[in-house]
Order: structure tokens, then sequence, then C-alpha cells
């Protein structure tokens, strides 16, 4: 569909407008009473969410490429259908195809509260099929508006079962990491994938003071980020979600991805509602799944 049709399909005044930012880039201006956000259709990727007189709560990096079939650095990427390295193939991508491929819209609306709602689908390709050979489908529900809330819909389209792995991969802004509190995970087992792989139970709260990658699993608490720089603690609500991925890269990695900016670790961090390694689903046919969450901003 081109800029054109969709704009004049799905465009709503005072709520949406579709924009080319980049060569085959397109995304979804949203701009209501409530907050702005922008949604690239390239994996339905939220970039951006800032309700009105907060700083922005998803982290954009300043160096974050829009190119066609390469990952963004920052916002809500898509894991899906599978988190980490594929099970048997190690030469499929990382996290599943969905985050690089283009999703198409399918709804616009205008709610009643003066927030904002857009549904996207995955679009079939056959090399999608090819790493991904099960009758299923994909589609996100996203609502902009004081809170952000996010639904990946999964259905079974065919007569066997699948096994699910999925995330929002979420990067969150804050003040410095240092100045940074993650509440809600304590007393949970999680993996441990930094060095040799290790099973930890989380003790207290998470401060970050060295590079973090962990899969917490059994789990449907809330999670909250303090952040005392900011003086705000932004929540993480979700269902149909039984682990929780708290990430953050620290200086030698960032550095080698080239894409995070000068100490652009400090000001970020990921903390993902996932079904993953333990806690992977069974999508049974003529099942749907739904990973739904909601972030909202509360005062510290």
């Amino acid at each position: 569909m081109s800029l054109t049709e969709l704009n004049q399909r799905f465009a709503i005044s005072n709520h949406v407008q579709f924009k080319e930012i980049a060569d085959g880039i397109v995304i979804a201006e949203v701009s209501n009473q409530h907050a702005n956000s922008n949604i690239a259709l390239q994996g339905a990727h939220i970039a951006t969410w800032q309700p009105r007189g907060q700083e922005p709560v998803i982290w954009l990096s300043p160096l974050a490429k829009f190119a066609p079939g390469k990952s963004i650095r920052g916002g809500v990427p898509i894991c899906w259908p599978w988190f980490g390295p594929h099970a048997t193939d190690s030469k499929l991508p990382g996290h599943g195809y969905a985050r690089t491929v283009m999703w198409e819209v399918l709804e616009t609306k205008a709610l009643t509260d003066g927030s904002t709602f857009l549904r996207f689908g995955i679009v079939e390709t056959d090399a999608a099929r090819a790493q991904w050979p099960h009758a299923s489908s994909a589609q996100l529900e996203v609502t902009v508006g004081d809170k952000l809330r996010v639904e990946l819909v999964t259905r079974n389209n065919g007569r066997e079962s699948f096994i699910l792995g999925e995330a929002l991969h979420t990067y969150f802004q804050i003040s410095d990491v240092a100045q940074m509190t993650i509440r809600g995970l304590e007393g949970c087992d999680y993996l441990d994938k930094v060095g040799e792989p290790a099973r930890r139970t989380q003790q207290g709260g998470i401060v970050i003071e060295s590079e973090v990658d962990r899969v917490y699993v059994d789990t449907a608490a809330d999670c909250v980020i303090e952040d005392k720089g900011l003086k705000r603690a932004i929540r993480i609500a979700k269902q149909g979600s039984r682990s929780t991925v708290v990430w953050n890269p620290w200086t030698e990695k960032a550095n080698k991805m080239g894409d995070f900016g000068d100490n652009g670790f400090r000001g970020m961090v990921c903390v993902e509602s996932a079904n993953a390694f333990d806690n992977l689903v069974t999508v049974k046919p003529g099942e749907t799944h739904r990973l739904v969450v909601e972030y909202s901003v509360e005062a510290l």
C-alpha cells in the first residue's frame, strides 16, 4: 500500500498520520491529547512514546538506523516466534524475524477517552514461512494514551500445536543507570547469561553496575523502574507472560554494537515481558495467545 493510500484509509485528524522517514521506512506518527508516539511499519516497531508533560518513556538511540531489513536500536522490538537463538538452526536470526519484516496496518481508531488505537498484522512471505512452517498469524494492537498498552496476539490457524517463544524487548529511558532500581522480581529465579550461564535467585531490588542479561522465570508480577534522577517510576504490568528479561549491555558490549552513542547504555534499561526458556507457550490448533503489557508513569 502506498503512502497516499495509507493516509487515505487510515489517517485520523489529530490522531494519526503516516510519513516516510527513510527509503522504504514508513511510520505511523501518533499525536493526541495524552501522548506522542511513532510506530514503524517494519516490525510494527514502537519507536517512541512520550506522555505529555513527561520525559520520553521509551528510549530510542540517537544512532538508531532505519533501514529495510535492519533491526532498530531502541523502542519496542518484537521477538517472535522464538526468543533468543533458534532451537535447532543457529543460522536463523536471533529472536525471530518479526522485528525486521513488514507489517500492514489493519485498523486505526480514535477512542472516546482521547487515546488512539492501532492494529497491525505481520505480512506473510515465502521467506518467513521457510523459517516458521506453522499456519499462524501475528497481530499487534497498540493503544497510545496516558498509558501505553501493547498486545501481541498469536493465533494457530493450523491442525497441529506449536511452541511459541516471544518478548516485547522494551527499552526504557532513565536518567542514569546508577540512579535506578528495578522492583518486583525479588525472590525470583533467573538464568544469568553473563559469563558461564548459571541459575540464581534475585535478592532485593535490581541494581545495575555492570553488564546484565537475565531471564527471570515463572513470574507474572508487575515490575517498577524507580528512577531517582527523573523522580518517577515506570510501571510494567503484564498478562499472558511468565518471564521477564532484564538487559543492559554496559560499556564494552555497547561499544561493539556501534549504535548506542557515547555512554548511551547509561540512559536505558530493557525490561522485557516475555515467554522464554521455562515458560514457552504451547498454542493448540484454533487457539489464540495474547501477551499484553501496559506501561504507565507514576511520581516517585
